[in-house]
């Protein structure tokens, strides 16, 4: 049997999507990336917000239309807050919550799943990539964002241990990645129900202690989760400079409807410790428009504390009404057309600022991590603080790490030249798997 799996919305799917390919690889059925020679298809979905229903419900439909002899079956957390729905869209066999999403496998292929076994030879980077392995540590939410209806889909905080997480990473590596992107849906909240204080920074510490892999790079995280001796971490190589810090407003006012637990000069300092700790730190953000009560001062207001945070990159959405959550029922909506016009102006401020940000590291040299080759012998790659870098090469293997000089800026991508040394293909490990070199980006 043939297996094509996919997915919709955040790295926790990927993460999940990925691992679920690896078992049924261990499990000796054949995963394939043509998605119409395979007999069962399997898609991870999203309701976040209205357009990643709209993209979980066209994916189910595009992936029947193209091969509708297969079996198809829909998992995730738009599959579970609407499960009737998605059993009737065409071709749809089955559906699996998110409550029984580590049983997938199992519910779908038959055969008891014998997890312990399948942990050891498995490669949690699945069948999409070598390079990237996004390692799943919790699950669930226990923040009670009035917008936010993941909580709904997903459940309480659920942290698996230190030690599973490390094997994974270990097999990651074994299987040839060089980073490894340790993800949850309230990532910052690891441990909380195993009783540890400051758990996330005992898991990275763990992580970069028992684990050589080359990267290690954190998903998404809440500022209220972080203090500043978290950012110590830092003074080993292989933790990318890079923090995705969910703002969602700039304004205090509107975080106050949100029930966000963090105000806009909290942010503030935990943007600050961090650039003062971390070298070359990329802060990345989310930021929503349009939320009920947004009125023209307060947009004006978290564009403005936008602009002077001076974002890396900036992901802007507009506001989704979810049902089931307390912003659903709000008053005062913000008119359609008015929310486009914001999310405009927010957009042009966020690419601004990332243009800024890359430029700023024009003339250096920079580690880079190539990914898969493109046409045209054209090679793309991250550096540690989630630079994409392009270069002109036909000898540039992907998974394979090389130092590039940064010499241009075009269409949102650093242009390099690879006419620089190599550094070595991993970094020298000391006792106890502490970085000693290697490398920096």
């Amino acid at each position: 049997m043939k297996i094509f799996f996919d997915m919709v919305g955040c790295r926790v799917n990927q993460a999940e999507i990925d691992a679920m390919a690896a078992e049924a690889r261990a499990l000796h059925y054949e995963v394939t990336g043509r998605l119409e020679e395979a007999d069962l298809i399997l898609i991870n979905t999203c309701t976040v917000t209205r357009e990643a229903e709209r993209d979980s419900r066209q994916k189910a439909r595009s992936a029947h239309a193209r091969n509708p002899a297969a079996r198809l079956a829909l998992t995730g957390c738009w599959a579970t807050m609407e499960p009737e729905r998605a059993a009737a869209l065409p071709g749809v066999v089955g559906v699996i919550p998110n409550s029984e999403k580590d049983r997938t496998i199992f519910i779908l292929l038959g055969g008891e799943k014998k997890s312990s076994a399948i942990r050891r030879i498995r490669s949690p980077d699945g069948h999409r990539r070598r390079t990237r392995a996004y390692i799943k540590v919790q699950d669930g939410c226990d923040n009670t964002c009035t917008y936010c209806v993941t909580r709904l889909a997903r459940g309480p905080i659920r942290s698996r241990s230190a030690d599973e997480v490390v094997e994974d990473i270990l097999a990651a590596e074994s299987a040839g990645a060089k980073e490894a992107v340790l993800a949850g849906v309230h990532l910052g909240a690891w441990g909380k129900d195993l009783g540890l204080e400051f758990g996330l920074e005992r898991l990275l510490e763990t992580v970069l202690m028992r684990t050589t892999i080359p990267r290690v790079r954190l998903s998404s995280l809440e500022p209220w989760d972080l203090r500043p001796e978290f950012f110590r971490l830092w003074r080993d190589a292989r933790a990318c400079p890079h923090l995705h810090l969910p703002l969602q407003s700039g304004c205090a006012a509107t975080l106050r409807r949100m029930a966000r637990r963090s105000s806009p000069e909290d942010f503030a300092r935990i943007v600050n410790a961090a650039r003062a700790a971390i070298p070359d730190l990329a802060v990345t953000s989310d930021l929503m428009v349009g939320f009920p009560g947004e009125d023209e001062s307060e947009f004006r207001d978290s564009l403005e504390f936008v602009e002077r945070i001076h974002f890396a990159r900036l992901h802007i959405f507009r506001f989704s009404p979810r049902p089931g959550t307390a912003a659903a029922a709000m008053k005062d909506a913000v008119p359609p057309d008015e929310i486009r016009r914001r999310a405009a102006l927010a957009h042009h401020s966020a690419e601004c600022a990332a243009d800024a940000f890359a430029r700023g590291f024009l003339g250096r040299e920079m580690d880079v991590l190539w990914e898969a080759d493109t046409r045209c012998g054209l090679r793309h790659g991250l550096t540690g603080n989630f630079l994409r870098v392009r270069v002109q090469s036909e000898t540039i293997a992907p998974n394979t790490f090389s130092r590039v000089k940064l010499t241009g800026y075009e269409h949102g991508e650093i242009v390099g030249d690879f006419n620089t040394p190599t550094p070595p293909c991993s970094p020298q490990i000391g006792e106890g798997g502490r970085t000693l070199g290697g490398f920096p980006g």
